[in-house]
This record gives structure tokens, C-alpha cells and sequence, in this order.
């Protein structure tokens, strides 16, 4: 089977104009421009500019196959290029080098209004905007009822579009893409508009046309919704493909700066250790039940977090170790504390947790190390390595997972393994 979407060397640049003695442009600026040009073709010979140009690649050798019924996610900090590939992709702007096959009919909600006349009313643009994907009148009028009823804007159907507020028109346009039979779905994070229980319904709906076998391309700042949403994830960073692979690996790439946390480390060849006057971070570890640094586990794995750490002389505390469980888009997932803590003479320690199997939902996370001092007096935080260590927890999607056929993404940050009776009652 063909590729969805075939991307080879694809590059997009842009020319900035820089106003060489800093001020703003105005009508006599641009006239003077215009007149000094047309002096230099008539007369053949350079004449100088007030302003200077810069070559801008947005995008700059970008490669990637997206297979039909794919789900892709696409991350990146502001200005990586995010928007420019989806425009692209979605025939707004033209390729300045390299070349993209697409196979398929592509809906689009890029910003707010795409594809809309703000003139027209709602009923009209829905005609409007599913004869621009190229559908017949006859498919539109079979999926009209189903858009309108999830934009929620029956009352307003007739209203020209530009009376809409930015909530309605975000409602209005991403349920005629969604609901039209396109082969290619493409999301921006226009999402982001609509109120949270609309986003709910819309996250809900771009499953419903994943599970159809349509491809879906979707950017967003939200990586728990790349998570949960998406089976594959694309990293772009200043118009380069820096990372394509499993959402929760490309994710921990992204948030540790380009190469993830490792699952063991040893301050002996930092530079200076983590820590203060009373106690240094040596080193910490995510290891499996046999005693080994492991950054892979599955969902039943049992596993350790360990911490080596330093108390110096003149410390008169508790020393207390504790870790921090983040998901890798940030979420809190637990913190948790060593008990019955007393006061401990200098010396080099060592603090273990055991994570039972069955805990953590799939997908990335961060560790945070840390070691907090308790007196009379307070509390003191010695240090606190945030993000230290990472590990994955996979899905082996066989019957260990309990998805008895199901094959969508789990919610939540954790997913125990709890004790069930079932018992016929009449």
C-alpha cells in the first residue's frame, strides 16, 4: 500500500527585509526602493539600498513517509517550522526545494476561519468548504445534521461567520473537517480556542476518525494528547527533523533539550556536585529487580530508584530522600519519601524505592532526585535534581494488559493492577 504523505528534502524559505538604519518604513521608504530599483535595471549598475535581505529556512531538509491510517504527532518549540510543514501539507504554500507526495483528499484547520468567507453564513461555508476538499454536494447534505449538531451552532446557522465569536468559528470549522470523508485529517493547535469540554469532544472525534483508518496529523503543545491521541511522534527543531519515533521517546528527547536523561548517572564527572554546605548528590539509577540500569520496562515490571548521596560534617537533621514521578509532559504523577528517618552521621548513603509492576500507565517519565532536611528550626532542601533520571514504561498489548481486544490509548497516570470479584446475583 502506497504512503499517506511521502516527504523528501523539503525546504521552505523565506527573505526578511532588515531596514538597515532602524527606523520604520513608510510610503516614501517604499517608493525610494521601487525608484532605485528601476534605476538599477535601466541603468545596469547598483545603486545602493536602505534595506538588506536575509535568506529564512523554515524548513531545511525535512523527510519523513507517513502511512494511511497513521497517527502523527508533531512537536516542537515555537519557530521549529510546525505550522510552515502543515501548510505545506496542505497544498497553502509552495516547497522551496525538496518535494511531497500526497495520496488523498486532506481536510485542514490550520487557524481559525481557514477555508471560510466571513461574508457567507455558516450554512453556506459548510457547502463551501466541502467543495473546496472536493466533495459532492451529495455528501455534504448526508453529514450536514452531524456537523452542525457537534459545532453546536444551530441557532446561529444562517449568521454570516464574521459575527461568529473565535469559539464558534473554531467549533464550527473543525467539525466540517472532521465530519467530511477526507483521507487526511490536519490539526494545528487551533484547538486550543474552544473551551475544555469542547477540546474533550473534538480529541474524542479525531479517535473516532483514527479507529476509521484515515490518517491523522496533528500538532499540539499538549504532549498528553500526542500521547494519548498519537502512535507516532515527529520532533522539529529550527526546520530540521530532530526526532520521529515512538511518541513517549521523541517526547522525553524533546523536554531533556535533544537527548534524553539516562537511566544511571555519577556526579564524579560533573562539574560541581548537586547539593549544599550539609549533603551532595552522587549519583542515582533506575535499575530492574536484577540490580541493572534499565530505561526500558514493561507494564508488570517491578523496578528500583536509587540515590547515592553524601551527608557532610555538621549536619544536624534528618535527612530525608525523596523522588519525584513526572509524566513526560510534565504531569505530577507521585513524590515519594523514605520513612522513619533519623539523624545521620557523615558519610556516603544510599537510598532505594521499590515500584511495583502494575502502577504506571505506558509512556515516558522523569525522576526527580532530592534530599530535604528536617529540624526543630524547619525544613531545608539540599538539593533537588529535577528530571535526574528517565525511564518508558511499554505496553506489551498482550493479556497481560487487560485490553481484552482493545487497542486505544489507557487515560491516566496510573494504571494499577486492582483485585476483582464478578459473582451472577439473579
Amino acid at each position: 500500500m502506497d504512503p499517506a504523505v511521502e516527504a523528501r528534502g523539503l525546504g521552505k524559505q523565506y527573505v526578511l527585509r532588515h531596514q538597515s538604519q532602524g527606523r520604520y518604513t513608510s510610503l516614501r521608504d517604499v517608493l525610494a526602493e521601487g525608484t532605485m530599483r528601476l534605476a538599477q535595471r535601466v541603468l545596469g549598475r547598483h545603486v545602493a539600498s536602505t534595506t538588506s535581505q536575509e535568506a529564512f529556512w523554515a524548513l531545511n531538509g525535512v523527510s519523513f513517509v507517513i502511512g494511511q491510517g497513521e497517527r502523527v504527532g508533531i512537536i516542537g518549540r515555537n519557530g521549529a517550522g510546525k505550522s510552515t510543514l502543515l501548510k505545506i501539507l496542505s497544498r497553502i504554500t509552495e516547497p522551496s526545494a525538496g518535494s511531497v507526495a500526497i495520496r488523498g483528499r486532506v481536510a485542514s484547520l490550520l487557524e481559525v476561519g481557514t477555508g471560510f468567507h466571513p461574508e457567507l453564513t455558516g450554512r453556506e461555508n459548510i457547502y463551501l468548504n466541502g467543495a473546496i476538499l472536493g466533495m459532492a454536494k451529495a455528501e455534504i447534505v448526508r453529514k450536514f445534521d452531524e456537523i452542525v449538531a457537534f459545532a453546536e451552532v444551530e441557532r446561529f446557522l444562517d449568521t454570516p461567520v464574521k459575527r461568529y465569536s473565535s469559539g464558534m468559528y473554531v467549533r464550527l470549522a473543525f467539525s466540517v473537517a472532521a465530519h467530511l470523508e477526507a483521507d487526511i485529517l490536519v490539526v494545528d493547535e487551533v484547538l486550543a480556542v474552544g473551551d475544555v469540554q469542547f477540546q474533550r469532544k473534538c480529541l474524542g472525534r479525531m479517535e473516532a476518525v483514527a479507529q476509521s483508518g484515515r490518517t491523522i496529523l496533528f500538532v499540539s503543545h499538549n504532549m498528553a494528547t500526542i500521547t494519548s491521541l498519537c502512535s507516532r511522534c515527529i520532533l522539529l527543531d529550527a526546520g530540521k527533523v530532530a526526532g520521529d519515533g515512538a511518541p513517549s521517546d521523541v517526547i522525553l528527547s524533546y523536554y531533556a533539550g535533544g537527548t534524553s536523561s539516562p537511566a544511571s548517572f555519577d556526579t564524579a564527572s560533573w562539574p560541581r556536585q548537586p547539593g549544599d554546605e550539609h549533603a551532595r548528590l552522587l549519583g542515582g539509577a533506575v535499575q530492574d529487580c536484577a540490580g541493572h540500569p534499565t530505561y526500558e520496562l514493561h507494564l508488570g515490571d517491578a523496578f528500583e530508584v536509587s540515590m547515592r548521596y553524601r551527608i557532610l560534617a555538621g549536619a544536624k537533621a534528618r535527612p530525608v530522600p525523596n523522588f519525584h514521578f513526572f509524566r513526560a509532559d510534565g504531569t505530577y504523577a507521585f513524590v515519594t519519601s523514605m520513612p522513619n528517618v533519623q539523624v545521620a552521621e557523615p558519610g556516603e548513603y544510599v537510598a532505594k524505592c521499590k515500584v511495583p509492576g502494575f502502577l504506571l500507565n505506558d509512556g515516558g517519565y522523569f525522576v526527580g532526585l532530592a534530599l530535604t532536611s528536617y529540624s526543630d528550626a524547619g525544613y531545608v532542601v539540599n538539593f533537588y535534581e529535577q528530571s535526574a533520571l528517565s525511564f518508558n514504561v511499554r505496553d506489551p498489548m498482550d493479556e497481560s494488559s487487560n485490553r481484552y481486544g482493545y487497542g486505544g490509548p489507557v487515560p491516566g497516570v496510573v494504571r494499577p493492577r486492582l483485585d476483582w470479584s464478578g459473582v451472577r446475583v439473579a
